[in-house]
């Protein structure tokens, strides 16, 4: 079995403590050597509506990435996402990157595009997997990040997951809200 790479973007603007962990924990089952990055909290962009928290997860499936990206729908829906009368945006996961495909895949861009352009994105990817290279950059996640000119408030807060503290605390006094 073979198994692949995945990096996994997570966010919530709704409920965000209760459904990111909803989340985590459903892909806990789904992932080997699951890693999280921090929790970053960020105003909506191109979505109206409260601030979201945001994060990144890494791990390793066997399943395919159709498969892979079926189950995600289902934990989206699971929490929420799709309710017809449903407030913010619940639960919210993209696949960023499987493995080392490029281009589209059934509607699906890879790498996705908002490893490049959102810093909700690219600060967690930096912290999370500073020496992985983007494909098509061709650069680390943590040379990305530190070149970047993305213009866009953000900042690290506490979240625990597990009993664990997802954002260590150095990261939130060194980068206190603006």
């Amino acid at each position: 079995m073979s198994l692949t790479r995945v990096l996994l973007g997570l966010g919530s603007n709704a409920r965000r403590e209760q459904n990111l962990t909803a989340g985590l924990d459903a892909l806990e089952h789904m992932l080997g050597d699951m890693h999280c990055s921090p929790v970053f909290e960020s105003l909506a962009v191109g979505y109206k509506g409260d601030n979201f928290y945001n994060l990144v997860v890494s791990g390793t499936t066997a399943l395919s990435l159709t498969e892979l990206d079926r189950r995600l729908k289902f934990i989206e829906a699971d929490n929420g996402r799709y309710a017809p009368d449903r407030k913010g945006l619940p639960l919210d996961i993209d696949v960023l990157m499987y493995g080392d495909l490029m281009g589209n895949y059934h509607g699906l861009e890879l790498p996705r595009p908002e490893t490049l352009k959102n810093a909700f994105v690219l600060w967690p990817l930096s912290l999370l997997v500073p020496d992985l290279s983007h494909p098509r950059a061709e650069r680390s996640f943590a040379d990305l990040w530190q070149t970047s000119a993305i213009e866009q408030q953000l900042w690290p807060v506490p979240f625990r997951w597990k009993g664990q503290e997802l954002t260590p605390p150095m990261l939130i006094l060194s980068h206190g809200k603006d």
